[in-house]
């Protein structure tokens, strides 16, 4: 029997991710439940700049870039924390703002958690 993770979302980054395409949100999901049976997703890939344990979901469609951040080591379950259409024209780089703010969310998150 497989032990499945809940996964839980910061309520912003639900709304966010509510505003992508089907084929996207389908695909995040699918990426999600992966993680949430413990594996991790070919779109998958470590997210750097925080500490271990979060990831980031990449994918493309019709030309634009989408991304979801989750962590597997808060809590129980497997958290988004962020979800995101990449508007940056200047590399695969994600813009500091969401950086800034996806380590509010995670610091956030594991004060309430405590």
């Amino acid at each position: 029997m497989r032990n499945t993770r809940v996964i839980s979302w910061i309520k912003a980054a639900r709304r966010d991710f509510e505003d992508f395409p089907g084929a996207v949100q389908s695909d995040m999901l699918d990426a999600l439940t992966i993680a949430a049976d413990g594996g991790k997703a070919d779109s998958a890939k470590p997210f750097k700049g925080v500490d271990g344990g979060v990831f980031e979901i990449a994918l493309r469609h019709r030309g634009d870039a989408y991304r979801a951040i989750y962590a597997v080591k808060i809590g129980d379950d497997v958290w988004v924390i962020h979800a995101f259409q990449k508007k940056s024209k200047t590399g695969i780089k994600t813009p500091q703002a969401d950086v800034d703010l996806i380590r509010e969310r995670l610091k956030r998150l594991k004060e309430a958690l405590k």
